[in-house]
């Protein structure tokens, strides 16, 4: 598939606010976000399906981050809110084109830096 590309890493305050948007045409199933700290292992963080209609989160978020996606399937984005310096990582966008081919396509990835 068509390479990904992140956007909206960036530098923040705890308790600040970014939005990640990932370009990511014609994916067909669904689209993630993930994310991986110096030292440790990547992190599922969320999921949505090509409709729209399910969303899945990984357990830190308790609430503070939404994903969402425009109508045409081209963009999927991430709405981190109260953001902690726990959540400094590379974050990455990924899509699967179908439930049977797993993620199958990768962005480069984005980095937030969480300060207190």
């Amino acid at each position: 598939q068509a390479q990904l590309v992140e956007s909206g890493g960036g530098s923040v305050q705890a308790g600040g606010s970014l939005t990640l948007s990932c370009v990511a045409h014609g994916w067909t199933y669904s689209a993630g976000w993930f994310r991986q700290a110096p030292g440790k292992e990547r992190e599922f963080v969320a999921v949505i399906n090509s409709a729209g209609s399910s969303t899945g989160y990984g357990d830190f978020v308790k609430g503070r981050f939404t994903i969402f996606k425009d109508y045409d399937k081209n963009s999927v984005h991430l709405q981190m809110n109260d953001l902690k310096p726990e959540d400094t990582a590379i974050y990455s966008c990924a899509t699967a084109s179908s439930m049977y081919s797993g993620w199958d396509s990768w962005g480069q990835g984005t980095q937030v830096t969480v300060s207190s």
